[in-house]
C-alpha cells in the first residue's frame, strides 16, 4: 500500500508540476490558430475595398452662452 501511495503521490506533483505548461501551450496555440486565421481573412479581401473606413463628418453647433438674457420673439 505504501508503494502505491508513493506512486500516486508522484504523479500528482508531477501533474501540478506540469499542469501550468500544459494550460499555456494550449492557449499559445488557440492564439496562433486565431491569428492565422486573421491572416488569411485579411488576404483574401483586397485593400480598399467596401470594408474601408468612411470620412467622419463632424457638424458644429453655434456655442451656448450662458448669463446671456433669453431673446424673446
Amino acid at each position: 500500500m505504501n508503494t502505491f501511495l508513493s506512486y500516486l503521490s508522484t504523479a500528482v506533483l508531477f501533474a501540478l508540476v506540469l499542469l501550468p505548461a500544459l494550460v499555456g501551450a494550449a492557449r499559445e496555440r488557440r492564439i496562433d490558430r486565431a491569428l492565422r486565421e486573421a491572416e488569411r481573412g485579411r488576404a483574401a479581401k483586397p485593400p480598399g475595398t467596401a470594408d474601408a473606413a468612411r470620412p467622419v463628418v463632424v457638424t458644429r453647433r453655434p456655442p451656448v452662452r450662458h448669463g446671456a438674457k433669453a431673446q424673446r420673439a
